[in-house]
């Protein structure tokens, strides 16, 4: 099977910078320390993806199944880039990891795999973990290792169309009719509990900082609610005031979703192992 992602993922930078793709065809093979953190990067889009991708035919209009099904797969080709880099560690590719692992072996967090519900709660998790994104790549673009830092200075392209879809319509909902109003902070209400999770530190992530091959998360809430504030104040929103859901880590706490997500996303490569066509 092809896990490759379509043209928006695959497009080469201008100029002469080194891409994702350069770095994977010439073979370079990651430490497994730094092959791991990949993976944690690369099981949140894999897993976002395969969230929006639920959207299409279903969103409340035309422009949004385009708008939602390229985010996803834009989503796609940041997990594409990451698990083959995983992979080299391994000697496994990206399909092996996408399709091949349990739900016990992915380092995705919780709010990646958390239910569409309506639009609305769509959105407030998009407007969320694309900020979250935001800091994150613009911050991994120094990454001391060639290729995430090459991944990363991709993907933050991308990344910041979605946090612009994602805050026009935070915006609209919120201060629109009295019915998106309440749906939009039902949303927030509903994935605030997994958003501390994204700035949790761990040993892995504290040794790879240290050596600027990471970036430790906890160095990013600060920029992250500075820049979610004044999107919520200006929707007419409050920020939910509500703790954080328990055990929310990578090291193999994961949500009930996950285990439906990939049931669906691996029965075809399971029930035909190598199949092509």
């Amino acid at each position: 099977m092809s896990f490759a992602a379509g043209d928006s993922a695959t497009k080469q930078s201008a100029g002469n910078a080194i891409t994702p793709e350069d770095i994977i065809a010439a073979g370079k093979k990651a430490p497994e320390d730094v092959a791991t953190y990949a993976l944690y990067l690369g099981d949140d889009a894999l897993m976002l993806a395969q969230r929006l991708g639920h959207w299409i035919s279903r969103a409340p209009e035309m422009e949004e199944d385009v708008a939602l099904a390229n985010i996803a797969q834009d989503q796609l080709g940041h997990a594409r880039f990451l698990l083959s880099y995983a992979g080299s560690a391994w000697d496994k590719t990206e399909d092996d990891l996408a399709y091949f692992r349990d739900e016990d072996e992915f380092y995705s967090t919780r709010i990646v795999e958390q239910e569409n519900g309506d639009f609305a709660q769509t959105i407030a998790r998009q407007l969320i973990f694309a900020i979250y994104q935001y800091e994150l790549f613009t911050r991994l673009m120094d990454s001391a290792d060639e290729t995430l830092a090459s991944v990363a200075a991709k993907a933050v392209k991308e990344v910041t169309y979605h946090l612009d879809h994602a805050a026009q319509w935070t915006l609209r909902l919120g201060d629109g009719t009295e019915e998106s109003h309440r749906r939009m902070q039902a949303g927030l209400y509903y994935m605030w509990p997994y958003v501390d999770e994204l700035f949790n530190d761990d040993d892995l992530l504290r040794d790879l900082a240290d050596r600027g091959i990471a970036v430790l998360p906890s160095t990013l809430r600060e920029s992250f609610d500075r820049r979610i504030e004044p999107i919520i104040e200006q929707a007419t929103l409050t920020q939910p005031d509500v703790p954080g859901a328990w055990g929310g880590d990578r090291s193999g706490n994961f949500s009930e979703q996950r285990g439906h997500i990939l049931t669906e996303m691996q029965v075809l490569a399971r029930q035909f192992p190598g199949v092509t066509w």
